[in-house]
């Protein structure tokens, strides 16, 4: 008990400092298969609810999708066969402001959008560095779209002003619909404008669509992947589920030796979310998945 108060007690004194690192981002909403790999090389499915921690990486699969949550209401959207390195989260805490939260989020590949306000209210205020490998884009108040591809990192600005680095250059972007190319090889051109067709297909890599079989906060229904009377077997094929980026529990049904256990994906909105999930499972060769009734 004694050292229970202790641990507690170096909490409280951690947060009031003048700024303390914490995981200011968490995992709202996952599309699998998607993979969170921690600092010391771990690897786990990207799971709602989950808290991201400075130096993990997120990793998004073919088809994967994942809405991450900053602790101040902003969102990160990140689309598939995508990587991201989480680091320097910190939240400077102020009774008047609500405080400052601030990250600094590196797409090494793939598609992202982050855009301030979309799941809450704000509660404070955020000053956060997205970097696209040579680009930098340092984000206050914002919706923006980018991307790391092979041979070129793209950011497009949809709303507000972020200020652009890219080597020796810096520069602010405030137009709308504007975007900014930075070639692997050769010079970067000026920022112009998008056409807005453009920036809709754009926007579309990165969503979660509805009824396509994600897990979100807030889900109650769940999908059965299979079904064994011995828990060995069960958590066998948990990991085998796990290994695919899927975030699959074991649970277990009944008593003594009448026990059966039930390898279960939770967080499912609606029927729908549930029934597309159950067929991509069976797809995917896990035979006996089905919604749960």
């Amino acid at each position: 008990m004694m050292m229970r108060r202790l641990i507690g007690a170096a909490v409280l004194v951690l947060m009031t400092l003048p700024g303390y690192a914490a995981s200011v981002l968490s995992v709202e909403s996952v599309l699998s298969p998607a993979w969170v790999e921690r600092a010391n090389g771990q690897r786990e499915p990207l799971s709602v609810g989950m808290d991201l921690n400075n130096k993990e990486k997120v990793h998004t699969g073919d088809g994967g999708r994942a809405l991450l949550r900053m602790s101040e209401g902003s969102a990160f959207k990140l689309g598939a066969s995508a990587m991201l390195v989480v680091d320097d989260q910190l939240h400077r805490p102020d009774t008047k402001t609500g405080g400052v939260v601030s990250a600094t989020l590196d797409v090494v590949r793939g598609a992202f959008r982050f855009t301030t306000g979309l799941l809450a209210k704000p509660t404070g205020q955020r000053d956060v560095r997205v970097k696209v490998n040579a680009v930098t884009a340092g984000i206050r108040g914002t919706d923006v779209w980018g991307k790391a591809e092979g041979s070129r990192d793209i950011v497009c600005l949809l709303e507000g002003r972020i200020t652009v680095t890219h080597g020796a250059a810096q520069f602010t972007m405030q137009e709308p619909n504007s975007f900014y190319v930075a070639p692997a090889v050769g010079p970067a051109q000026p920022p112009s404008a998008v056409s807005v067709a453009q920036v809709r297909e754009w926007s579309e890599e990165t969503e979660i669509q509805a009824r396509s079989g994600a897990v979100r906060r807030g889900g109650t229904l769940s999908v059965t992947v299979a079904a064994a009377n011995e828990e060995a077997s069960a958590t066998a094929l948990q990991v085998r589920v796990r290994d695919s980026g899927f975030p699959a529990d074991v649970a277990r049904i009944g008593a003594g030796a009448s026990a059966r256990y039930e390898v279960r994906i939770g967080g499912l909105a609606d029927a729908a979310d549930a029934n597309t999930l159950a067929d991509r499972l069976r797809r995917m060769g896990f035979e006996q998945a089905r919604s749960a009734r």
